[in-house]
């Protein structure tokens, strides 16, 4: 955890990169995605803890269609900027057996967390799983998968807000922030 000082110096020397209005744009298009791809499927929603806590809170409410909740709990960067091995917390408590399954997260960056969530909701015998990220990070690097539906495309820097930390703070802010690019 770093100190409510240093959480403060990080935002303000950061770069604002989608504002409030950009990101609930994103949310609502995502939203109507989902939509009108799932509308009869009657899902299991998995929410990625922590970082697709925001993303998931707001599009809930947006969703028009029968659905049950449930969350996992995975770590690859255990608040730090790089990501790590694969830490499982909590898999889910529902059963995945036969459902669609429409797993949330926040950001699409290297992709080795969606795919390795993914992988495992297969191997407990759904019968199909789509993927929603918030974001996706352009960064020209071939990734494991590509996210069913996306958000918005954010730039291949070190992004916080909006569900995503920087050292474990500032996932409540409602835009999204970029840190400082080294001169």
């Amino acid at each position: 955890m770093i100190s409510s000082a240093r959480a403060r110096e990080i935002l303000d020397k950061a770069s604002l990169v989608r504002t409030e209005e950009e990101v609930q744009a994103a949310l609502k298009k995502v939203a109507r995605e989902i939509n009108a791809a799932l509308r009869d499927a009657h899902p299991l929603v998995l929410s990625v803890m922590g970082g697709a806590v925001v993303f998931t809170g707001q599009l809930l409410p947006l969703l028009d269609f029968p659905l049950d909740f449930d969350y996992v709990h995975v770590s690859r960067y255990r608040n730090a900027r790089r990501g790590g091995e694969m830490h499982w917390k909590v898999e889910p408590h529902e059963s995945v057996r036969d459902r669609v399954v429409l797993l949330l997260d926040d950001i699409l960056d290297e992709g080795h967390t969606l795919a390795a969530l993914q992988d495992r909701i297969m191997e407990l015998g759904a019968k199909r799983c789509y993927s929603a990220v918030f974001a996706d990070k352009k960064h020209g690097r071939e990734k494991p998968l590509h996210a069913d539906f996306i958000g918005m495309e954010l730039p291949d820097r070190f992004v916080f807000g909006y569900g995503m930390d920087i050292e474990g703070a500032w996932r409540n802010l409602p835009a999204i922030y970029a840190v400082k690019e080294q001169d």
